[in-house]
């Protein structure tokens, strides 16, 4: 059973967002990013709580931008999904998920060293240039199912 219902679009999607963040890491990296957006489809807190799909977790907008960097500036997300980046894809949908974005909600790519806390949210840990951060404990249980 997959993490979250999907539809063929929403790998691309995926696809498409895993490639922009995170093309530079590799695929390991791409997956990383593709965990968070899985995860905050599930989440039912904090940022996160009216958003049921993965096109609403793509195109959310906070605060008057979109939540991913690559949807209002990366020419790549507007680019048409690769297989390999399909198959990355429908593998976070389904099953995968890994540590340190195992339970992540957020990441973002500092220009120094990774901080111990991101707007509050504890660090779980880096990979290449991301550093990824999962909410303080009780306050999004639903991520962790």
């Amino acid at each position: 059973m997959p993490r979250v219902k999907y539809t063929d679009s929403d790998v691309a999607l995926v696809a498409r967002m895993m490639r922009a963040e995170a093309v530079a890491e590799g695929k390991q990296g791409m997956l990383y990013v593709g965990n968070v957006i899985v995860n905050r489809a599930k989440a039912d807190c904090l940022d996160f709580k009216d958003l049921r799909t993965i096109r609403d977790v793509i195109f959310q907008v906070q605060g008057g931008n979109y939540s991913f960097e690559a949807v209002q500036k990366g020419n790549l997300f507007y680019n048409r999904a690769r297989s390999t980046e399909k198959r990355l894809a429908r593998k976070t949908l389904n099953f995968w998920r890994d540590h340190p974005a195992k339970y992540a909600l957020w990441y973002f790519n500092p220009e120094g060293n990774c901080p111990p806390t991101w707007y509050g949210q504890q660090f779980t840990g880096p990979y290449k240039n991301h550093c990824y951060y999962e909410p303080q404990p009780g306050t999004c249980d639903s991520i962790y199912s």
